[in-house]
């Protein structure tokens, strides 16, 4: 393990493996765990705590509601498609080689 900053330490990934239960404890009580393959990070580990503040950012809303909130609800728009069977493509598998 390596520190990298204040609290956010490195770990290799047959080191996270292998102490597995420490570096979810670091994460709980330290900050975010950076996991690296061959040098390069690959994942980071955080406290269930901070990704439920992750996930609870305010003014983020699902795609629907965004949608739903549009100025355009309502609005009444021609959906119609034209059903043509596009263009003929000939069956060559009928023919002499």
């Amino acid at each position: 393990m390596t520190k990298t900053s204040e609290h956010i330490r490195e770990w290799q990934i047959q080191e996270a493996k292998n102490k597995l239960s420490e570096v979810v404890h670091r994460a709980q009580e330290d900050g975010p765990q950076t996991i690296t393959v061959h040098g390069k990070r690959a994942a980071i580990v955080i406290s269930a705590e901070d990704f439920d503040k992750l996930k609870k950012k305010p003014g983020r809303k699902s795609l629907f509601k965004l949608l739903r909130q549009s100025p355009m609800v309502g609005l009444k728009l021609d959906l119609y498609r034209v059903r043509d069977i596009g263009r003929h493509v000939p069956d060559f598998s009928d023919r002499d080689a």
